[in-house]
């Protein structure tokens, strides 16, 4: 098993070992009863509407015709029985690179799975075999987490990544969509986007960086000198008002509780008051309903 894919216990948990531990030297024409690969026409299978992915790079898949051409289809695809047809869970690529190079058959393994294993397997394989995007890597995640409860842990096993990898990844979710779609359409890299994360005009930051070609350092030396200006102009604003310091002792002393006031840009702000027990909050309820 190619160990920089990081296949682990994945797929392994998932289809079986035997399924996955199959000798190549072992793939003829016919059924192989000793590693349950067999060979079908090409025009015998079908694509999986569980197929996550729907685009396939076309260089990528350029590249697989002419490798197929020169050395054949070296790996099963992984199918089960559908009707007349048998329906792609792990391959379509294979499948589609070998009808461009003109192959009519091409060796399978044929298992019973459920509509939710056929989902689940054919996340993962896109997420081991796929040049995807940052975007798509971290939408792969997702779903592995929200419909399958896989841990953070466990993806990292099954896709040979750092947990932190598989969080930092996650993180670029909550970006704008519009970031999100410049870096699946390759406008802008994963390292530039994750300089932007929580940024408040990131959108007009991003556009910055694309026009000025700056570089992730470059980006990341930006967005620090975009929050240090914010905050610095959060300070002045305070020292500008020396009035509020007043204020705040005022109203603490005049409501028996503790006031704090912070002032922020565009005249804009945040009144705290602390309250030490549920009869404070009462009073403090009884004083906003008088107004």
């Amino acid at each position: 098993m190619n160990k920089k894919h990081g296949l682990g216990r994945g797929l392994e948990a998932l289809l079986g070992d035997d399924d996955l531990s199959f000798s190549l030297d072992n793939i003829n024409t016919g059924e192989n009863t000793e590693t349950g690969i067999k060979t079908l026409n090409v025009n015998e299978l079908e694509p999986s509407p569980y197929q996550p992915r729907k685009e396939f790079n076309q260089e990528a898949l350029n590249a697989l015709v002419a490798s197929i051409k020169e050395k054949g289809v070296l790996q099963p695809l992984l199918v089960r029985k559908n009707g007349e047809k048998y329906e792609i869970i792990a391959g379509e690529r294979r499948w589609r690179a070998s009808k461009l190079a003109g192959i009519t058959e091409v060796p399978v393994i044929e298992k019973e799975m459920d509509n939710q294993e056929v989902l689940e397997v054919a996340l993962i394989e896109n997420l081991l075999r796929e040049n995807l995007s940052a975007i798509e890597e971290a939408e792969g995640f997702n779903r592995l987490i929200n419909e399958f409860s896989h841990t953070h842990e466990a993806l990292s096993q099954i896709v040979g990544k750092s947990r932190s990898y598989i969080t930092n990844t996650l993180r670029l979710l909550s970006l704008p969509a519009a970031i999100q779609e410049m870096v699946k359409n390759n406008t802008l890299t994963a390292g530039h986007a994750r300089a932007l994360i929580g940024l408040e005009n990131a959108e007009d930051v991003a556009q910055k960086i694309i026009s000025r070609g700056l570089t992730v350092r470059q980006t990341e030396e930006l967005v620090n000198n975009l929050k240090n200006h914010a905050l610095a102009q959060i300070s002045r604003a305070v020292k500008k008002d020396p009035s509020l310091k007043e204020l705040e002792k005022d109203l603490t002393k005049n409501i028996g509780m503790k006031v704090k006031i912070n002032a922020g840009q565009n005249d804009k702000g945040k009144v705290t008051i602390e309250y030490k027990s549920p009869a404070e909050l009462n009073q403090i309820l009884e004083l906003l309903e008088k107004k």
